[in-house]
């Protein structure tokens, strides 16, 4: 019996959901369409294209928005979104020209002065001065909560600062980076509901870059949006600059709004490269995730490595995280920080003496990288948070790439020995 296109696994159908080769010339690949604007059939087509796309009217049963003008629509990103979709089963998907972009419009699309969101700490330093600088100058206020608060806690921070009436969104990142701390997504999913009232509804957001698509999937936990740096895992090829929300419709629906008006949407080039990316993006990330295992291993066990922070790693004896990890990840990912014994001199010795992995920022790409978070991407963290989130001057973080890990561990044996 012919199987239903709809029930292939998403690594099967990144090759061909929502693409007719038919509409293009039959190329088996979707095309650049390297355009600014699209010609319409009739005046009224177009009349009724706009009256769908500013929502004067409801689209009928199965009518799609027709091509306007890519700020707003584009068949490269349309596809591209449609695809990533089927990964976290979202209802819809909007990709930036950013991770940053992506993260920002997000935030902006739904909240407003006066309102206060609650957030996990540590955050990525991009996403930190955002939240805590930005959006403030925006009226918006803040509140963090840390890996060890249990929901009681967390409520109880919402009410020290007597903010249960003014909490709009809930934004965590987890895995955190640098320091892979888990934070518990139904629990948050738990407080956003309580706090929700009939006329106010306060979402859910969560950063899932670490995880990629692949290794964890938020909604299934009471997320309303994840959020993507496409940069990383989606892209995967350090070739790429992007990011993506997804999540309910509800909640993606002032954010696509806003995409439009502040022109923030990915360009043809961009959802094109994307697109070819998706599909490897099982494999490569199975193979990271192999390799991480056997790179965490040798780390834990080397003599001049105080500790490792490494998914794969945590047991019963580790609590709360290990009961967060078992609920929502998959595997261990390929994302691990470690501390080398000394300070930041020796981690910088350890990082110039690199020869297979290359020192840059960034992550998620088939080659590995390392970067020194407290001097690099966590710069601009508050000096006293970086050190109570343990992002100390001897803490290196390792994305590993799709080479041999035995190549990735002599690299790291070599460049330890010089420490």
């Amino acid at each position: 019996m012919k199987k239903d296109p709809r029930n292939f696994r998403p690594e099967s159908l990144m090759m061909s959901y929502g693409y007719e080769p038919a509409l293009s010339e039959g190329a088996i690949k979707c095309p650049i369409f390297q355009t600014s604007t699209f010609v319409f059939k009739t005046a009224e087509e177009g009349k009724r294209f706009f009256q769908v796309a500013t929502g004067q009217v409801e689209p009928d049963p199965g009518e799609e928005l027709g091509l306007i003008y890519s700020r707003l629509n584009n068949p490269d990103l349309e596809i591209l979104e449609n695809r990533l979709c089927l990964w976290d089963k979202a209802d819809q998907a909007a990709v930036f020209e950013s991770g940053m972009s992506a993260i920002s419009t997000m935030l902006l699309a739904h909240l407003k002065p006066g309102d206060v969101l609650l957030h996990s700490q540590p955050l990525y330093g991009g996403t930190d001065h955002f939240v805590n600088h930005v959006l403030r100058d925006f009226g918006v206020d803040t509140i963090g909560y840390e890996p060890e608060d249990d929901c009681d806690d967390i409520r109880a921070r919402i009410k020290k600062q007597g903010a249960e009436n003014k909490v709009k969104m809930i934004y965590i990142e987890t895995p955190a980076n640098p320091t892979n701390h888990l934070f518990d997504i139904a629990c948050a999913a738990e407080i956003a509901e309580e706090l929700s009232t009939e006329d106010r509804q306060v979402l859910l957001a969560v950063d899932n870059t670490y995880m990629g698509p692949i290794w964890q999937h938020p909604l299934e936990h009471g997320a309303d949006l994840v959020i993507y740096s496409a940069t990383k895992y989606i892209g995967g090829h350090s070739d790429v600059i992007a990011g993506a929300c997804l999540g309910k419709e509800d909640a993606m629906k002032p954010v696509r709004k806003l995409r439009t008006f502040l022109g923030s949407m990915a360009g043809p080039w961009t959802g094109w490269l994307l697109m070819r990316s998706l599909e490897t993006l099982k494999v490569r990330m199975d193979q990271q995730a192999e390799n991480a295992r056997h790179v965490a291993d040798f780390l834990r066990d080397h003599p001049k490595v105080e500790k490792v922070h490494y998914l794969g790693h945590l047991t019963e004896a580790d609590g709360k995280q290990f009961e967060i990890y078992k609920k929502q990840c998959k595997t261990g990912g390929a994302m691990l920080s470690f501390n080398v014994k000394g300070g930041e001199a020796e981690a910088f010795r350890f990082l110039n003496n690199m020869q297979l992995a290359h020192l840059a920022v960034s992550l998620g790409s088939t080659e590995s990288l390392a970067e020194h978070p407290a001097t690099m991407t966590h710069a601009d963290v508050d000096p006293s948070l970086k050190e109570q989130m343990g992002i100390t001057s001897n803490l290196i973080r390792l994305s590993v790439g799709i080479e041999h890990y035995e190549d990735q561990i002599a690299d790291l044996a070599q460049a330890l020995d010089k420490v």
